[in-house]
């Protein structure tokens, strides 16, 4: 098979929603006719009930909706596929059956939290320390699996894995253990291995703990994988997993995703509530001379940002939504949303959604004064902590208990 033909074979779909956020991890998308109301009885095209627990994000591919779930108490971790087009399940497989499952906070997380990452012909679901498995996505059958990869989440894991050329990259930021794994896509085997390295300035480990899934960029025509982490966010080189650049920051447990867009990355430092935009092009520690601007109101620590064109956009775990000049981290507006919020803002047919657990959405339009545009509610809220995906003309909801399909009838 030619070089080029594996090259066509991994170009995703148009409306493809891969990984968790969407293309790059962005929140992005150029789906186009998406509804501006809905509700249990409007502009469903299908609700799929789902069985277990699980903060994960559904992810889209071709006629294929995958996600994962759990039971309540971590004893069985199973992978569902459910078909795009009728809403009818067609994989519901248990992957991994962990004999102690560590204890969980229920409040703030789930044992099904990481989104998996899908790619023509395979999908790679994740649950931390109690398993990883790529599958194949027309059969459903793993085709390979690891459950050695060690680490005491103490509450649950939360970064979803990414795909670079040929690896799975994980993040496993846990109570005892920090490090950043990259294994082969094809055998689950690992690359390399790469502890963190940096002073989290204490030995108590609920406060090494991190939830973030990186994303990967280039600069300078050299690719680097941001990872933030408690105490410091590093620039790993894809190839080997060597630190390029770090930031040290105050904060633990980050949960953002980050951002790259203006010739700068904007990440979240976790527990310390602020975003950080830092210029990408230095090399070892720049925390002294690359930090371009610090933003420490309405940052909040779970949702990620958004960025469309020069403004980033938050929401606070409180509901306060906020807007940021992105060049300059000034504040332009905020907004009280109200409800409590886990998932993160996307873009998309001009406006911004922002979902609340509740079950509930607000859709605003970007710009520097906040304009709403409608409010809508689905049923089975309370615990809502899952980003929807966007894939053709539809929002792929994903609520305590069940799975929409929201399409304009």
């Amino acid at each position: 098979m030619s070089f080029l033909l594996l090259a066509l074979l991994n170009v995703p779909p148009d409306d493809a929603w891969a990984e968790f956020r969407g293309p790059a991890g962005a929140g992005h998308s150029t789906s186009t006719g998406l509804p501006k109301e809905w509700s249990e009885t409007k502009n469903v095209m299908w609700k799929t009930p789902l069985h277990g627990r699980g903060w994960s994000s559904p992810v889209v591919w071709g006629s294929q909706v995958w996600l994962t779930t759990g039971t309540p108490d971590g004893a069985a971790l199973s992978v569902l596929c459910v078909d795009r087009e009728s809403g009818k399940i067609l994989v519901d497989q248990k992957l991994f059956q962990p004999e102690k499952p560590n204890d969980l906070w229920k409040k703030y997380n789930s044992y099904a939290s990481p989104t998996p990452v899908i790619e023509e012909g395979r999908v790679y679901v994740h649950f931390g320390t109690y398993g990883t498995a790529c599958l194949d996505t027309k059969t459903g059958k793993p085709v390979w699996a690891r459950t050695d990869l060690a680490c005491d989440h103490w509450r649950g894991a939360g970064s979803s894995p990414i795909l670079h050329d040929n690896l799975v990259i994980l993040t496993f930021d846990g109570h005892d253990v920090q490090y950043v794994v990259a294994l082969d896509k094809k055998t689950g085997k690992n690359v390399w291995k790469t502890p963190r390295a940096h002073d989290f300035g204490t030995d108590d480990g609920d406060r090494k703990k991190g939830y973030s899934t990186p994303i990967v960029i280039e600069v300078g025509g050299q690719a680097q994988i941001i990872s933030p982490a408690s105490a410091a966010t590093v620039a790993l080189d894809p190839k080997t997993g060597q630190p390029i650049w770090w930031v040290k920051h105050k904060g633990h447990s980050p949960a953002m995703r980050s951002l790259y867009g203006n010739g700068l990355v904007y990440f979240g430092v976790g527990a310390g509530n602020e975003l950080v935009a830092v210029k990408p092009d230095g090399k070892g520690d720049v925390t002294a001379s690359h930090i371009a601007w610090k933003a420490g109101k309405g940052i909040g620590h779970k949702p990620s940002p958004l960025l469309v064109d020069d403004l980033i956009y938050v929401v606070a775990d409180n509901g306060v939504a906020s807007c940021f000049d992105a060049k300059t981290g000034a504040s332009v507006w905020t907004q009280r949303l109200g409800g409590a919020y886990s998932a993160s803002p996307l873009y998309a047919d001009g406006v911004i959604w922002f979902f609340a657990e509740d079950g509930s959405a607000t859709i605003a339009k970007p710009g520097r004064e906040y304009k709403e545009v409608a409010k809508n509610k689905l049923d089975g809220g309370a615990e809502s902590k899952s980003t929807p995906a966007i894939a053709g003309k539809a929002l792929f909801i994903r609520t305590e208990s069940a799975l929409y399909r929201v399409e304009a009838k």
